[in-house]
């Protein structure tokens, strides 16, 4: 009689580690301004997530040994989430993107760290000052510090399968609707230069050009607009906001001709309401004032309701010791004829200051 074979059931699993990873920068601005900082002491980056728990770069100008001989920069990768037991692979690094230096200061690449307990849940990379000075690493006074960081979590029985999700493509695709004129249903015409547009992406983005395009007051049979009182190159950057919701790459112009287009910027997103756009030219003003030119932006503010731009020009102008400068200034003999109101705001703060 032959031998009776039962079936054998073959089963399989497989462990796979789930891993995430992501690099990230911490770029110190002027560099020289943190010198002096007692050891021990320290600067950390802002917080950022990987793998679901939270890491930061921490920036010691003196070192962490408290002994004055050595006399050392000390950068370490911090876990911040506690309590927590994550390994990670890791490399910690200077880098000056500009010229493509670059020094690795503590890597971890071939096998784990872990980082689970109160005294192991940072790693110290270490360099000689002498040597960070004197490598190029340091440009413009900024100092940036590059982390590439992989987060190995539990391991997941059965393989899963991770669907990555590439990042949103909808600005892009309405900038090339711009850029190619595409459908366009409309033209404005700018000092003799043409641009194709789209009512309904216009309509939606800014309630003039809704008003404008879609009012009872419009011109149903007329498909080209003359838009007066703005330079071309202005009303081209207001559109490419309009449609990407983002300003245009200014790195080919120098930095007047960048100031003056954020300038004829804030007028043109005030005269078409978009809020926004005028929020992030006041922000870049704020950060450009000096005496030569606050006076003149603070007339700008006034004129056009910026609030915030107004506050920064009256605190420039309150708290940098240079009235008499100021006063000497085109800017300020314009602001005395255009804008006499705004004096009064700065006297009254100027002797509200004086008194505290």
């Amino acid at each position: 009689m032959a031998e009776s074979r039962t079936p054998v059931e073959i089963m399989a699993s497989r462990c796979t580690p789930a891993t995430a990873r992501a690099t990230f920068t911490f770029e110190i601005v002027a560099y020289s301004l943190h010198k002096g900082m007692r050891k021990g002491k320290f600067i950390t980056s802002t917080p950022v997530s990987v793998g679901g728990y939270k890491w930061c770069i921490r920036y010691y100008l003196n070192g962490i040994s408290m002994d004055p001989s050595m006399d050392y920069v000390s950068v370490c990768l911090e876990l911040l989430s506690k309590p927590s037991d994550v390994r990670a692979l890791f490399d910690l690094r200077f880098i000056n993107k500009s010229s493509g230096l670059w020094s690795s200061l503590y890597s971890c690449l071939e096998s784990p760290r872990g980082f689970s307990s109160p005294d192991e849940d940072f790693a110290v990379g270490i360099m000689k000052r002498s040597q960070l000075e004197g490598s190029g690493l340091l440009q413009d006074d900024r100092l940036v510090i590059e982390c590439d960081l992989t987060v190995i979590k539990e391991p997941l029985v059965d393989e899963t399968v991770e669907v990555q999700i590439p990042p949103s493509n909808l600005s892009d695709n309405l900038g090339d609707l711009l850029k190619s004129g595409e459908e366009a249903d409309v033209t404005f015409k700018v000092k003799g230069e043409d641009f194709p547009a789209h009512k309904i992406v216009l309509a939606m983005r800014s309630p003039v050009f809704k008003a404008e395009l879609y009012g009872p007051m419009r011109d149903k049979t007329s498909r080209k607009i003359t838009v007066e009182d703005m330079q071309p190159s202005v009303f081209k950057a207001l559109l490419h906001f309009i449609y990407t919701d983002s300003l245009p790459s200014m790195e080919d112009v120098d930095d007047d001709e960048n100031k003056e287009m954020v300038k004829h910027l804030l007028v043109a997103a005030d005269r078409y309401a978009l809020e926004r756009l005028k929020l992030m030219c006041e922000g870049i003003i704020c950060k450009s004032l000096d005496v030569e030119s606050v006076a003149t932006m603070l007339a700008l503010a006034d004129q056009h309701q910026c609030s915030r731009l107004k506050d920064a020009c009256v605190e420039f102008l309150v708290s940098s010791n240079r009235m008499d400068d100021v006063v000497a200034s085109q800017g300020y003999v314009n602001l005395k004829r255009s804008c006499p109101a705004v004096l009064v705001d700065i006297f009254e703060r100027v002797t509200k200051s004086r008194k505290i």
